[in-house]
């Protein structure tokens, strides 16, 4: 008998993969830290996908409000290889500023221009009607098996 807990493992392990992927067919990734973020966790009675707390910004972006923290914004210039070409007009940790002061204001307007779809083109209801299933399909052929061997072990 397979266990439900094996089927959810094994499918979460595989959206987290497609994740990864459409982030990399986005051209999303500069550090890499949030694929390497990611993580499958298995409770008693769930399965999740965490990751970075930044992810629903990468889909939707970001309302006007705190600025982020400018080292990141470093990170992500030195990354992207926009650190090279800035050549003495500005500092890095000026220009990191300067954006996060941008984004604190304006916001990142993702979501007017459609957004990135990040998640919700991997996490679709069909792919998760189709995890439901394969759950649903496998806990009735345990209980199948577990009512066939009770009526073998009680009245045979």
């Amino acid at each position: 008998m397979i266990l439900t807990s094996s089927i959810l493992s094994a499918e979460f392990e595989l959206l987290k993969s497609e994740l990864i992927a459409k982030y990399d067919e986005l051209g999303m990734r500069a550090t890499g830290n949030w694929a390497n973020s990611l993580t499958v966790e298995l409770a008693e009675n769930s399965v999740s996908i965490k990751g970075e707390e930044y992810t629903n910004s990468l889909e939707y972006g970001r309302k006007p409000g705190k600025q982020p923290p400018s080292k990141a914004i470093e990170q992500w210039l030195v990354a992207k290889g926009i650190a090279g070409t800035i050549e003495g007009d500005i500092t890095l940790s000026s220009l990191a500023y300067l954006i996060a002061r941008k984004i604190a204001r304006e916001g990142d307007d993702r979501e007017q221009h459609g957004g990135t779809q990040l998640i919700s083109s991997v996490v679709t209801p069909q792919r998760i009607q189709q995890i439901i299933n394969k759950v649903s399909d496998n806990e009735l052929a345990n209980l199948t098996q577990n009512l066939i061997s009770f009526i073998n072990n009680t009245f045979l």
